[in-house]
This record gives structure tokens, sequence and C-alpha cells, in this order.
């Protein structure tokens, strides 16, 4: 299974595809940020996302995306901005036939953690270890976008294993 995990923003959007083999080992197939170009007009912008995030599902085919639910801060702007590069990132999924799993930040942070109040430093340094990697991924959008997809492998595989019981 391959997962394409997305951590929205208009600026910066993270991403992370995460793989799981036969034996349940998960790993880490690559990560990075899809910038945009501050200054440049919304329309343009949300055009150049959407065609890196659909460059991206081409590249790696993954079986499903997992997106970081928006969470609404003090900052209307940013929450309205937020929320447009979130549309754009579901429409390539949605476009490109995947199903898109959304989770919030407090579920991610459980999932990976055990605690959802858990610090940006404590995911990420649970990002390096549960993928057995040298450094934490940067920026910290492209760590976000990981343990999204992290989060989702945990979530799939605890589905597949109730399935399998209930049969």
């Amino acid at each position: 299974m391959v997962v394409l995990g997305i951590d929205p923003g208009i600026g910066t959007t993270g991403y992370g595809v995460v793989g799981e083999d036969e034996r349940g080992e998960v790993r880490l197939v690559t990560y990075g940020a899809i910038e945009t170009t501050p200054g440049e007009p919304m329309p343009e912008r949300l055009h150049a996302l959407h065609s890196a995030v659909s460059a991206l599902l081409a590249e790696h085919r993954p079986e499903s995306v997992a997106v970081e639910q928006l969470f609404f801060g003090r900052n209307v702007t940013t929450a309205i901005s937020v929320g447009q590069a979130r549309g754009v990132v579901l429409l390539a999924a949605a476009q490109a036939g995947l199903a898109v799993f959304e989770y919030k930040p407090a579920e991610v942070k459980q999932a990976l953690s055990g605690y959802g109040n858990a610090d940006k430093r404590q995911m990420q340094e649970m990002v390096r270890m549960l993928l057995n990697l040298d450094h934490i991924p940067r920026p910290d959008d492209a760590a976000d976008a990981v343990a999204v997809a992290v989060c989702h492998l945990h979530s799939a595989r605890l589905t597949r294993l109730m399935n399998a019981t209930e049969s």
C-alpha cells in the first residue's frame, strides 16, 4: 500500500509518500514541499498547486490520499487560503479517482505518539523514529505530511484487522 500524505497550505504544501510492504513494514518513499510564489494572484497559485499535486499522483500512483483537516485558529484569512489549497488537493485526488481520508491534527498526534497534544518537536522525532530515518524531514510541512500518511497506514491496518476478525 502506498499513501500520499498532504499538509495543505497556499504558500507551502507539504507532501510525503509512504509505503507499506508485505510484512507491514512502513517505509518512506519521498517527501518535500510544493511552494507557490507570494504576490501571484490566487488563481495562479492554486493552479500551480493543482498541477504539482497531480504530478505527484501520476508519478507515485498511491492507493489513497491522506490530508490534514483544517485547524481553524484565530486568523480567518489564513484559514480561508488553507481551505482553498485543501480544495485543490481534494480535486486533484478526485480527478485521479483516489479515495481521500482526512485526519484532524490531534488524530495524527494520537496515532503516532499516543498523545493527542504532542508538540511539533515530539511529532517530528516520532516520524524520524518510526521510519528509521537519520534526520527529521524538512521543511516542517513535509514532516507533517509524512505524519499524516503514516497515520493513515496505521488506521488502514486497524481497519483491515477489524474486518478480518468480523469475517
